[in-house]
């Protein structure tokens, strides 16, 4: 625990520092320590911290209006934004719905799924597919379509039976196959999986472009998404992007799905649309589930909602936060700085045999750990590394995003390495040297004999 307070933490056992302020990529705790912060926190101050001309928009918001009782009012941030993120969203995906958060976001377009087949005078669909080595939120419904074991299994009597596939994870296929041999197996199981269900039944499939917190940045094979968007065409079924990390520039697009040249029916985004600075999701669907709801034929209803759907500060924050996101060019950024930042992260696996696999895409790169390169050998969860070197990074002066359970929900260690979008090349060279010494440091503790004479870790490409 952090210290005696009436806070009550969510883990009781991890110290937590007292933080005192951010600027830029960096944070600054109470003793004035510096932290180069590695992780955009939680994959979401993507524009970096402190920006004045943010808070600025906060204190004119905020002396305006920060509430309007949304049954009664509109309000004009709320539409700016939808008109706004019409803007970036690919295909038709033109019509938003605003909520708090990553976890309300996922929850909405599982609701939505239903409630769309509910209009089309389909109601026995109703059941959504999602995926092993997912993470889609902390409500009961989005812990639903998890894939994340660990996460689950304390509330698993009380989550809705849906089915899950396989992820699609080159490097533990689950499938005991092998890139491209396998002609892509894993996407393959979706319609498997339709038809054992019964297609009547599957309202939607659900699945992050790149897989976030549950398995640092796994990233599919060029064909998958096209493979699964073939498939939910063929049965009727909706296809959900969760963007909720990857979304707003993250991956060198704006939208991660984008690599991949697929539409989706329902995209959801979060953590990036305000970089941090307020709570906010955003839920969008192509024009052809909106109109279904249009009276005469629809009901003119989606029954859903939370007291602070569309809010009017978060969003006014939202848009000046894109403004900035726009001007400054971050998503091209991303994308300029990406292979860099991978290059670095390979430069540490060849000198670091802990880390067996480096993956990801633009300013969204992970980290898996081994105990045995040659068999890929997880730690035992006991053994809690990710954790390690976590706390070894912060020593360092270095936030990362400690993650585990990534082959079997409970064993398996990963870092997840996804700094602001402001980041710039020698600030990479900065965030590399700590973490070297972190790994370093919990090497030396758990793997001894694996290690060579320390030498000295050369930035030769830094120039």
């Amino acid at each position: 625990m952090s210290e005696d307070t009436k806070v009550f933490w969510y883990d009781l056992t991890h110290a937590l520092k007292p933080i005192s302020h951010g600027e830029g990529v960096y944070l600054y705790d109470t003793e004035g320590k510096q932290y180069l912060d590695g992780a955009s926190s939680v994959v979401v101050t993507n524009i970096g911290h402190g920006n004045k001309r943010v808070a600025q928009a906060m204190a004119e918001q905020a002396g305006k209006l920060a509430y309007a009782p949304h049954h009664v009012f509109s309000n004009a941030p709320m539409i700016e934004l939808a008109e706004r993120l019409a803007r970036f969203t690919p295909g038709n995906l033109d019509y938003c719905q605003f909520v708090s958060g990553g976890s309300e976001a996922n929850e909405t377009a599982i609701k939505l799924a239903r409630a769309y087949f509910l209009e089309k005078g389909q109601p026995s669909r109703w059941k959504v597919i999602g995926r092993w080595n997912s993470y889609h939120g902390n409500t009961l419904g989005a812990l639903s379509v998890n894939g994340h074991r660990g996460r689950r299994a304390p509330y698993l009597p009380m989550l809705i039976d849906f089915p899950h596939i396989p992820a699609a994870y080159c490097y533990r296929c689950p499938l005991k196959l092998e890139y491209p041999s396998c002609g892509v197996a894993c996407a393959k199981t979706l319609e498997e999986t339709i038809l054992a269900e019964g297609p009547d039944t599957i309202a939607a499939f659900i699945a992050e472009p790149i897989v976030g917190a549950a398995a640092a940045a796994i990233t599919p094979p060029a064909e998958y998404f096209p493979m699964i968007r073939a498939i939910c065409d063929k049965y009727g079924i909706l296809f959900i992007a969760d963007e909720v990390m990857t979304g707003v520039g993250r991956t060198g697009r704006f939208f991660a799905i984008e690599h991949w040249g697929v539409l989706p029916d329902i995209l959801v985004a979060a953590k990036g649309i305000t970089g941090g600075y307020a709570p906010l999701g955003a839920v969008a669907v192509r024009q052809e589930i909106f109109e279904a709801f249009i009276p005469p034929h629809g009901s003119g209803q989606f029954i859903h909602g939370f007291t602070y759907s569309g809010h009017p500060l978060s969003c006014a924050i939202a848009n000046t936060v894109l403004q900035i996101w726009e001007e400054a060019g971050l998503t091209e950024n991303a994308a300029a700085l990406g292979p860099y930042l991978r290059q670095r992260l390979e430069e540490l696996q060849e000198r670091h045999p802990i880390i067996g696999d480096v993956r990801g895409l633009g300013l969204m790169q992970g980290i898996e750990f081994v105990q045995n390169r040659q068999t890929k050998e997880a730690f035992p969860a006991r053994a809690k590394i990710a954790r390690r070197v976590s706390d070894a990074a912060v020593e360092e002066g270095l936030i990362v995003y400690p993650g585990t359970g990534s082959v079997d929900g409970v064993q398996g260690d990963h870092l997840l390495i996804t700094p602001p979008l402001i980041i710039t090349r020698p600030q990479i060279d900065e965030l590399i040297e700590k973490l070297d010494r972190a790994l370093g440091k919990i090497e030396q503790e758990v793997m001894p004999q694996t290690l060579v004479e320390p030498v000295p870790f050369l930035l030769s490409n830094a120039q």
